[in-house]
This record gives structure tokens, C-alpha cells and sequence, in this order.
């Protein structure tokens, strides 16, 4: 039986919603009053569609569809909806993963569950076409053919299917929790959480309760039970980034996690917590170092380092600078909303002649979007590259490009200033823009294959999408 998820503050609307839904359907239904309260039910219940509120106090639908990501539930196909005809919370909602949307007010009983037997549809594609990835060793997240990366991508593929715990080793801004969800991905715990705690980022004094969690009472503020870290992973992945600065006392705690697993919240000594995680710790200190001057605890490190891991640097795989500068590109104008850009060969080139010491692809990452808000024209080039990374004198004779021909700027201008004028105002008006945008973005990510878009999308019928794309006016570029 599918189970369907409302979460909305005023306790009116979901009971009516899940009312109405039981009674025309056989789906089961769960209610939540906010975020929260719906992540505390997807950690129990296995949630096959959530109907999501954009508007709640304690945690509102964006931060929730932002927590579901974080923590692995992106294999629940949301629709989200608002009382406010918000257009802009709307479109960020479905960026971060929700399937569709709709006015509160607005829709009727059978449009809504028409929406949900969609989603359904979608949900069931999705997985299907992620396990025949899964099988074909697609859906990498790694990018690059360098020989170093190969030999990663081979390693992980390895350890990926066996339950060990996992050391990796990097520096800064190196790719490090990209490996550990990698290694989730592949491995029989995909379907399972994967849960990341930063030890570097939370004080001493809280590090024990968010890894264990604590019971009602355990110290003052805590006025209601709360699980750790560990117990949210239970059954997938939990990645201890930074582990070197653990604190020694908190080491010898999850020593003993690991080898028992099990353990007591703050304040519930007679409650044993039994846990099934994965654990994959990562650090860019030198840890054999940390050991000879007193501060990790040697048995912990031969706990956590069944398998090492080293992630190269960007420096030692030049070759990539080229494939993830493109991958950064498009994927920072498709955040922004901005239409795509080329790269021209002279900026890689440039690129590649950067040391990258201070923060690896991170850093890549980052002057990729400096380069993205100085560029007015439709390519990067050697201009665009910031001066910090590369010396001005340095560069290249001045290329003649086509977006710097001042006729042509104008043009861009003249093009932007009336597509300005034509912004819809009312709110159907922004939703059919809404819908535009959404189907031209899975077109462009198909490379405009009807069939493929419809499924992805989770029409059943091409014929059907190709109905939509006339009706909002789309067509195929070049025709």
C-alpha cells in the first residue's frame, strides 16, 4: 500500500486532506504539523508521496525539502503547495527536488489525486532508472577521466559493497564527502540514509548529544527527546567529516559505538539504543601524526580505517580542470536561472596553469562564479578570470568574440528589456512560466528527446508532452 505524507500547520486542512484522499483511495495517509515532525515520520516510515506546505513556523517547506536532501530522502516525490500564489518559493521548491506544485485554493479533489497518482508514476520511474544506473555503474558523481581519478572510481566501486567502515584522506575543498556519498550510492545501503555531522563545525560541549542524541530532561533546553546522528543513520551511512578534531572524549564514546553497536542518549542510561551504520570518517590532518602527539586515539583510528581512501588534489589531475569547469558552469546557470554558457578553450588553458593549493575544486567552483556574474555575453573567456587567479599581463592578445560586438549587445539588451516588460503578473499567468521553465529544463537535460523527457517527468503518453510544449508555446530550437 503507498503511503502519502500531508504536512501543513493548520491541523484543518490535512485532516481534510487526508480524509478526502482515504476516502476516494486505498493509499495510506500520515499527517505532520511542520518539518520536523515530517522527518521524524520519514526516519520510521517508508513515504512514498509527500503533500508539503511552503508555509510553516518551526520549519517551513523549503527548509524541509533542503533537510530531506541533506539526510537522503530524495527518493520521496513531493508536491508542494501555497496559499500565497508565491511564484519564486515555488520554482526554488522544485530546484531543490519537489515534483510539482499547485495553489492551495485552487485545486479540487481529483486534480489532487490525479497529481499524487503522477508522482507515484514518477517516483516508481525514477527508481527504476537509478537501479539500472546503479547496475551499469552510471550516475557517477565524480567528474573527470584523469588517471587518478579512474583509479579512484575503481577503488570505490570496491569498497563500495562491502559493509567496512571507510577512511578517506584529502586535503581541503578536495571532493571528500563527494567520495563518501559515492560510496553510499553504490553500496546495498542506498536506499538508506545518508547522514553527514561536520566535527570541526559544532562546539565540544554539543558534540556527544549530536552524535547520540538525549532524552526530555538530559540538560536545561532540553525540553523533548531528540535522536543523534547515529540513530538517524541507522540502517544507511554516517560520514564523520573532520574526525581529527574530534575531542579526546567523544574518541573513546565512539570506540565503543563502533564496536558494539549500540549506545546510550544523554540521559537514558538504562535505554540501549541498537544501531546498523556504516561509518565513513574523513579528515585532511595527517592522523599517524596526530596519534604520536597525544591527540587521536590509536585504536580508533584502526576501528575507522578498514579501507583508506585518498582523495588527489586538484593539482595532480590538471586534465579535469576542463570537464569540471563546464560541469560548474552549467550547473551554477541553471541555480541562477541564467541561459547557459560556453567556455572557451583559452580560459581552461588558462585554468589548468593555476596551482589550486588553497582550496582545490571548491576554489574551482567558486571562481567559476565570479566568472559567471563579470560575463554579460554568452562565453567565459580569459578576461573573465579573476586577477588573483591570473596575472592580467599574463593573458592572451585580445580575442575578437561574437558577444563583444556592441550591435550585438545592444540586441541582447533590446531582448532583455522586452522580455522584462512581457514578466506575467498574475499568479496562473506565473505558473504556466513556472511550467514553462520546469519543461524546458528537462528538455535541455534530455538533449530535447520527447520520449525520454515524458518519462522522466512521468507522463505516461509522448503524445501528451507534446500537447503541454504546444500549449505553452514551446518548440524545439533551430525549428
Amino acid at each position: 500500500m503507498y503511503k502519502i505524507l500531508i504536512v501543513d500547520d493548520m491541523k484543518t486542512i490535512r485532516e481534510q486532506f487526508a480524509y478526502d484522499i482515504q476516502r476516494k483511495t486505498v493509499f495510506e495517509v500520515l499527517t505532520a504539523a511542520n518539518g520536523r515532525e515530517a522527518l521524524e515520520i520519514l526516519q520510521k516510515e517508508d513515504v512514498d508521496v509527500m503533500i508539503l506546505d511552503l508555509e510553516m513556523p518551526v520549519m517551513d517547506g523549503l527548509e524541509t525539502l533542503e533537510a530531506m536532501k541533506k539526510q537522503g530522502f530524495d527518493d520521496v516525490s513531493v508536491l508542494v503547495y501555497t496559499a500565497k500564489g508565491n511564484y519564486q518559493s515555488c520554482v526554488r521548491a522544485t530546484r531543490l527536488g519537489a515534483y510539482n506544485f499547485f495553489a492551495k485554493d485552487e485545486i479540487n479533489l481529483d486534480q489532487l489525486i490525479h497529481n499524487i497518482e503522477n508522482s507515484l508514476e514518477h517516483r516508481k520511474l525514477l527508481l527504476e532508472n537509478r537501479a539500472l544506473r546503479r547496475a551499469a555503474g552510471q550516475d557517477s558523481s565524480f567528474i573527470g577521466e584523469s588517471k587518478a581519478m579512474q583509479e579512484l572510481r575503481e577503488l570505490v566501486q570496491k569498497i563500495a559493497r562491502v559493509p567496512s567502515n571507510v577512511l578517506i584522506v584529502g586535503e581541503s575543498g578536495s571532493g571528500k564527502e563527494l567520495v563518501a556519498r559515492e560510496i553510499h550510492r553504490l553500496s546495498p545501503r542506498a536506499q538508506k540514509p545518508f547522514v553527514a555531522l561536520n566535527c570541526a563545525a559544532i562546539p565540544e560541549n554539543l558534540v556527544e548529544s549530536e552524535l547520540f542524541g538525549f532524552e526530555k530532561g538530559a540538560f536545561s533546553g532540553a525540553i523533548r527527546p531528540s535522536k543523534g546522528k547515529f540513530q538517524v543513520a541507522d540502517g544507511g551511512t554516517l560520514m564523520l567529516d573532520e574526525i581529527g578534531d574530534m575531542p579526546m572524549s567523544i574518541q573513546a564514546k565512539l570506540l565503543r559505538v563502533l564496536q558494539e553497536n549500540e549506545f546510550t542518549r544523554l540521559g537514558g542510561e538504562d535505554r540501549v539504543v541498537k544501531i546498523n551504520v556504516r561509518v565513513i570518517a574523513a579528515t585532511h590532518r595527517e592522523l599517524e601524526q596526530e596519534i604520536t602527539e597525544g591527540r587521536f586515539r590509536q585504536d580508533l583510528f584502526y576501528r575507522i580505517c578498514t579501507h583508506l581512501v585518498r582523495v588527489p588534489p586538484l593539482r595532480e589531475r590538471l586534465e579535469d580542470v576542463g570537464p569540471l569547469t563546464i560541469y560548474f558552469v552549467n550547473r551554477i546557470c541553471e541555480r541562477f536561472g541564467m541561459p547557459q554558457k560556453t567556455v572557451h578553450p583559452a580560459t581552461i588553458e588558462l585554468l589548468k596553469k593555476y596551482d589550486w593549493r588553497k582550496n582545490n575544486v571548491r576554489e574551482l567552483e567558486n571562481i567559476v562564479e565570479r566568472m559567471i556574474i563579470q560575463c554579460e555575453g554568452e562565453q567565459l573567456i580569459p578576461d573573465h578570470i579573476p586577477s588573483d587567479i591570473i596575472d592580467p599581463d599574463s593573458l592572451p592578445p585580445k580575442i575578437k568574440f561574437e558577444e563583444e560586438d556592441p550591435s550585438a549587445k545592444a540586441n541582447d539588451s533590446q531582448k532583455h528589456a522586452s522580455k522584462q516588460a512581457e514578466t506575467p503578473k498574475s499568479y496562473q499567468e506565473l505558473k504556466q512560466a513556472a511550467e514553462r521553465e520546469i519543461l524546458i529544463n528537462h528538455l535541455k537535460n534530455n538533449h530535447w528527446h520527447i520520449t525520454k523527457t515524458a518519462k522522466a517527468l512521468g507522463i505516461t503518453n509522448h503524445s501528451n508532452l507534446l500537447k503541454i510544449m504546444r500549449r505553452l508555446g514551446i518548440k524545439k530550437p533551430g525549428k
